[in-house]
């Protein structure tokens, strides 16, 4: 099992004790407010699944973020496969932390993490980051660690139902 470290994370497999707080951050509408709703307990267990089984099989996916110093778990951040259902094709990086861990450097730094993994270890060429267009701060996280946005390539997310959420950026990092 791949596990990425930096000086203050550890992106890791996810652990049942991963549950009620990965569950209690979907159920947060401040974290979920670029999305169309919050998850519930049970939405938020199937997820927790999926990415365990994810990482098991591919070696690499959604890993749980933790605190490295604590062992306290802070959110998400990985690599997956862009959806079939958007209007262009690659590998897209993301990231979604607690609450309590935003305004630390947390997201820039498992991303820095995530992008050289993706680089050095699956020999990616480019790495995607798709958002929703008002989420200034995953914005400015994608912008921190190098991506860059072409207007031309915004587009209306066709998993996201009709509504002001719908309308997407797209950034872009070559290797």
């Amino acid at each position: 099992m791949i596990e990425l470290r930096t000086e203050r994370l550890l992106l890791r497999q996810w652990r049942e004790t991963d549950l009620e707080p990965w569950a209690a951050m979907n159920a947060d509408p401040e974290v979920r407010e670029f999305f169309p709703e919050v998850l519930t307990a049970e939405q938020s267990a199937a997820s927790l699944a999926y990415f365990r089984t994810e990482l098991a099989e591919r070696g690499w996916g959604w890993w749980a973020v933790e605190a490295a110093a604590t062992g306290e778990f802070l959110g998400f951040a990985g690599l997956d496969p862009v959806d079939e259902e958007m209007p262009f094709t690659g590998v897209e990086i993301g990231w979604r932390l607690a609450r309590p861990a935003w305004g630390h450097g947390y997201a820039s730094e498992a991303a820095r993490a995530v992008l050289a993994f993706g680089f050095d270890t699956l020999d990616l060429s480019e790495i995607l980051a798709i958002t929703a267009a008002g989420n200034l701060r995953s914005r400015a996280v994608m912008e921190r660690i190098g991506m860059t946005r072409d207007p031309a390539e915004d587009f209306d997310d066709p998993t996201v139902p009709e509504g002001p959420l719908r309308a997407s950026v797209l950034y872009r990092v070559l290797r």
